[in-house]
């Protein structure tokens, strides 16, 4: 059932735990023992996930729902009822003031309807996803040598559950991604923040992430606390990182997440790429299925105030690589901490912003945190393009910046 290349990506993958540094093998060795203990095991995952993927496969055949639209509303109208219950019990454990009982117990309910749902949503919005790649006329990667028959390869598969944490490690001098480590979902905050300090006393920025979905699995996974919008376009961005694997362009990528070939601008580009068409792929799968549910549906909610969050965080990105640049380090720190508070006053909480943090959100250049011309590029190229798929097979060929700009050219 499982495809041989993702096969090989997931163990190419599970070497991020155990393979090369990018700057000296005794800081690698010192950050693989601090993340040992909450170490996220790809191999376990898949042992446990593939019998019931196929038992799934095979009651997917015999079980069909009459109404799909109205399941997979119904049940992130539950996911979104979940979020809002955490939210109100955090703020009542936290101020003491008020009695979460009867919430705890809402919540309780709420999440084993989620969990009664879940597979039959997995199958709906894969099917959705591959009708609207079909009509895109978007297979698998081989399709630029007119291969028949046209499938879809590697099968979109995804599994809605809390994905692995992520712990970022950048340098204090400047802006990168040195190395990542998988944790485990469950990890508290408590162990997320100790992580983190035995981590920095190496003299690097760490951070723990949350992760939106993981490629680096099959079937792909994807978290099950996300809105509708949110859902399709992590499981399309999960799907375009697999179907991007064998093409120069993935190829690349991979060495450089392994340590092979480090090339920060190369995993911007392939990001951004799988980011760009994930948006695209999400809202033509939301238009044809779910317009109607939109408005009930809004992943974000427009600031009032006037308060320009992307445009704020762009402008601390420049400002801390000025800082950087100069090798002002504890000032670049300073400013940081000092614009965290400040975009909390806004309504914005950021659990901790610093090197580690642009480095891991940064290497998506159409994201606010990003200051990459490598965004408006892809952009450019995107609209000289005759369709989703002449983008994505162009980019698909990317080697280096400087290709990329030649394409333009």
């Amino acid at each position: 059932m499982k495809i041989k290349p993702v096969l090989i990506l997931s163990l190419i993958l599970l070497m991020l735990g155990s393979a090369g540094c990018r700057q000296t093998p005794d800081l690698y060795q010192h950050l693989g023992a601090i993340a040992r203990p909450y170490h996220f095991s790809l191999a376990a995952w898949e042992v446990k996930t593939i019998p019931h993927e196929l038992d799934q496969l095979a009651s997917g055949w015999r079980n069909q729902t009459a109404d799909e639209v109205q399941t997979v509303t119904s049940h992130f109208d539950t996911v979104r009822r979940i979020r809002t219950l955490n939210s109100q019990i955090q703020a009542i454990d936290h101020t003491g003031q008020g009695d979460s009982s009867q919430l705890k117990e809402e919540l309780d309910t709420l999440r084993e309807q989620r969990l009664a749902s879940q597979d039959e949503v997995e199958r709906i919005l894969e099917k959705q996803i591959k009708a609207v790649l079909a009509e895109q006329d978007i297979f698998n990667p081989f399709d630029i040598y007119g291969l028949r028959p046209r499938i879809n390869f590697p099968p979109l598969n995804f599994k809605l559950e809390p994905p692995p944490k992520l712990l970022v490690v950048s340098p204090r001098e400047r802006i990168e991604s040195l190395r990542e480590f998988l944790l485990k979902p469950d990890i508290s905050l408590e162990e997320m923040e100790a992580v983190e300090a035995a981590a920095d006393e190496l003299g690097v920025s760490s951070l723990v992430v949350e992760l939106g979905g993981l490629g680096a699995t099959y079937p792909s996974l994807v978290t099950n606390e996300a809105s509708l919008r949110f859902t399709l376009e992590a499981a399309a961005e999960e799907w375009l990182h697999q179907y991007l694997f064998p093409r120069p362009l993935g190829i690349l990528y991979t060495l450089d997440l392994i340590g092979l070939s480090p090339n920060y601008e190369m995993a911007t580009i392939n990001e951004t790429v799988a980011s760009m068409a994930s948006k695209e792929i999400g809202a033509l799968v939301y238009e044809k299925y779910y317009a109607p549910y939109e408005n009930a549906d809004q992943s974000s909610q427009q600031d009032s105030s006037g308060f320009d969050f992307n445009r704020e965080m762009r402008d601390i990105r420049r400002k801390v690589d000025e800082y950087l640049v100069c090798g002002e380090i504890e000032l670049a720190e300073g400013f940081m901490e000092e614009k965290r508070q400040y975009l909390a006053d806004n309504g914005y909480y950021i659990r901790k912003l610093n090197q580690a943090y642009f480095a891991f959100h940064g290497t998506y250049a159409d994201s606010p945190t990003s200051v990459s011309p490598i965004g408006a590029e892809l952009e450019k190229l995107r609209e000289q393009s005759l369709s989703l798929k002449d983008f994505l097979n162009k980019a698909a060929t990317i080697t280096s910046r400087q290709h990329l700009q030649e394409m333009l050219e």
